[in-house]
């Protein structure tokens, strides 16, 4: 940690208290950057067995970090030290300054989510949404303090990637968003502020282009390797478009493709048939085992799936 950087945290000492709901795979990631960073983490999920397994990510991704030597070996014993597990949102949420909601891209359940937190979380405490695409402002709309909404979009792998979209809701006050870019900075990320409009900035670009790549895919112009290919070589993506979806999870691009339709009411937005079929078959990608390509278990090796082979 940079002498910069414990500046800044110093500066931030009001917000010490983090609470993360949901402890998937942003969950996992946001808890360890939050744990990594010195401020004191609850993570919450109804599951047991589900927080149990983030802290096994948790502690395989520190170790990863111990062996390319960004990190010691007590650091790592500190981080774990930071994180305690909750499976209620009551006692998990109760000394927070700063909530992350991480749950599943369901509006209906985020709606539900932040209702709740709005009556268990202290008053002035803060909280943020992970969305990838549903509207802060509406999400604002659930609670009696819309000027303490906001999004903090962070991008996976967490403990990687600098990016953070810092999404302001119609309501949300100057205070809330500079002390959420400032602690985005803190955790030695950067910030971008946007606007509350469907798919942010991230999404509003990059789902289209994966939506295009699964139509040109299901139009038989190219086959799945073909088509990663190009991107890769052609336009220096470091990942393929199909997949990259699925890493993000299928069924992930066509909740926010559909956000995206809903909201500008254009076509151009709406999600492939060939993605809803996927989705609808249980190809969810990385995640299920299953998606454009075949994951191999306990292995990072994967194959074309022989159904889209030329």
């Amino acid at each position: 940690m940079t002498t910069e950087t414990q500046k800044q945290l110093d500066s931030m000492m009001e917000i010490k208290n983090i609470s993360v709901i949901g402890s998937g795979t942003m969950g996992n990631g946001i808890a360890h950057t939050f744990a990594q960073y010195g401020f004191l983490v609850s993570l919450v999920d109804i599951s047991r067995e589900a927080l149990d397994r983030a802290l096994d990510t948790i502690g395989r991704n520190l170790d990863r970090q111990v062996s390319k030597g960004t990190l010691t070996p007590d650091q790592k014993t500190q981080t774990l030290a930071r994180i305690s597990t909750f499976t209620e949102n009551g006692p998990g949420v109760a000394h927070a300054d700063l909530v992350v909601e991480a749950a599943t891209e369901n509006e209906e359940l985020k709606l539900a989510i932040f209702g709740e937190l709005d009556r268990l979380a202290p008053a002035d405490a803060i909280l943020a949404s992970n969305t990838s695409s549903i509207s802060i402002t509406k999400i604002a709309g659930a609670t009696s303090r819309p000027d303490k909404v906001i999004g903090m979009h962070f991008m996976n792998p967490v403990p990687v990637m600098k990016l953070v979209e810092v999404i302001r809701g119609y309501g949300t006050s100057d205070e809330t968003t500079e002390r959420i870019m400032e602690l985005s900075r803190t955790l030695e990320k950067s910030p971008v502020e946007v606007n509350d409009y469907p798919g942010f900035v991230a999404n509003r670009i990059l789902m289209p282009m994966i939506n295009e790549a699964i139509y040109t895919l299901y139009e038989g112009v190219a086959g799945v390797e073909e088509i990663d290919t190009v991107m890769r070589l052609g336009m220096a993506h470091p990942m393929g478009p199909l997949q990259l979806a699925d890493f993000i999870g299928l069924d992930v691009c066509l909740a926010i493709l559909r956000v995206l339709h809903q909201g500008f009411g254009n076509p151009k937005y709406a999600p492939c048939p060939l993605l809803v079929n996927m989705v609808l078959a249980g190809k969810k990608g990385a995640k299920s085992g299953e998606g454009f390509y075949t994951y191999t278990a306990g292995s990072k090796a994967l194959v074309v799936a022989a159904k889209f082979q030329k």
